[in-house]
């Protein structure tokens, strides 16, 4: 599944993929395959990918259906 909230926020900082990929540092495609749904990064790169975005985890890398717990 593509991650176009990863997309948007990187956009919305005017960073290209690769200034955020120099900036975590991992090449320029592997943020492209994230992006693109072709690879799903470790936890330590979606952390790292946060900090840099100001987001948290939820924000960008968060599949959840609408948010209401499914539990109720």
């Amino acid at each position: 599944m593509k991650n176009l909230k990863l997309k948007a926020a990187r956009a919305a900082l005017d960073y290209s993929q690769a200034d955020l990929a120099e900036m975590v540092g991992v090449s320029r495609q592997t943020i492209n395959q994230i992006e693109s749904g072709e690879y799903n990064p470790t936890i330590n790169l979606c952390i790292a990918i946060c900090k840099v975005l100001n987001k948290t985890l939820d924000e960008l890398f968060w599949e959840g259906n609408d948010g209401r717990d499914s539990s109720s």
